[in-house]
């Protein structure tokens, strides 16, 4: 499984999901979204990105796949609590 990151700089809930990621051993690609590779990036998922009530797109966002087949869309670190704990 390939798992890519988008963030933003300063977002907690970023950091958060990151020490999560890391506490669980998980090697991910971060893109951030002040990048043009970040913003190109996220393009290729747009169709399963989560976005807000206001249509802002969610962050972070971390997107497990593989072979290019999404199996998630994880926006928290909680919510990555919780997937993991589903795989075992």
């Amino acid at each position: 499984m390939d798992y890519l990151l988008f963030t933003y700089p300063n977002c907690l809930k970023c950091e958060a999901l990151k020490k999560k990621l890391a506490e669980a051993g998980t090697a991910y690609q971060e893109f951030g979204l002040t990048s043009p590779p970040g913003k190109a990036k996220i393009r290729e998922f747009i169709n399963v990105i989560k976005r807000d009530e206001s249509g802002a797109i969610k962050l972070p966002t971390l997107i497990a796949h593989t072979q290019g087949i999404v199996r998630a869309v994880i926006n928290t670190a909680e919510e990555f609590e919780a997937w993991s704990r589903s795989k075992a």
